[in-house]
């Protein structure tokens, strides 16, 4: 459960590190986003266990695969979350910050991310909860790097520990439960006007 959770926190990490910044780009430089519409509407479909014969010849069976895999698929929502909530900014609030001189970058990064805001923690929440079930598949289908899967997959071998197996899976289900409850409690606490200003509309 350990491995699970410290590749889940990296997975977390290097999602928001990617994909947000990523998606502020692409929402805010329409240019950029149609020069690499193609790109991404490529290899979004992808399932990243698809990927895993391949993340295997290139990695290994170590827990850079799984992670690589893992961040792979937590990145899409993430990233389009972050796009989408950019085409919702209300433009009266950029043309207000830019009355007052701020440049792009500050317009970027103190109206539009705030804005933007409760749309990421929801990207993250959904990147979490897909972080987690392709860590799990992998470790699963690959094993050699610790985990629940490793976990259940060596159960479920030889005399076949049903009993192990379905304990597996309610742990991996109530981490998922856990880690959704968790950031829903962070966006009613962080950005609680995003409930009030949906109330009040």
């Amino acid at each position: 459960m350990i491995a699970t959770l410290l590749a889940l926190l990296i997975v977390i990490a290097l999602a928001v590190g990617i994909a947000v910044p990523l998606g502020l780009v692409l929402g805010s430089v329409p240019a950029v986003r149609h020069a690499t519409r193609a790109v991404i509407e490529f290899l979004r479909p992808i399932p990243s266990v698809a990927l895993i014969p391949l993340a295997v010849v290139v990695l290994g069976i170590g827990p850079e695969t799984k992670i690589t895999l893992a961040v792979y698929a937590a990145v899409w929502p993430l990233l389009f979350n972050t796009i989408y909530a950019l085409d919702e900014l209300d433009p009266l609030l950029v043309e207000t910050a830019r009355v007052f001189g701020a440049d792009r970058l500050r317009v970027l990064f103190f109206v539009a991310l705030p804005s933007a805001l409760p749309f990421v923690i929801t990207g993250v929440r959904l990147a979490a909860t897909t972080g987690l079930v392709v860590l799990i598949s992998v470790e699963l289908l690959v094993g050699g790097s610790g985990g629940i899967g490793e976990f259940i997959m060596v159960a479920r071998s030889g005399a076949g520990r049903m009993d192990l197996v379905l304990a597996g899976t309610v742990v991996a289900g109530v981490i998922g439960y856990l880690l959704n409850e968790a950031f829903e409690r962070a966006q009613r606490r962080w950005v609680g006007w995003s409930s009030v200003t949906g109330e009040a509309s």
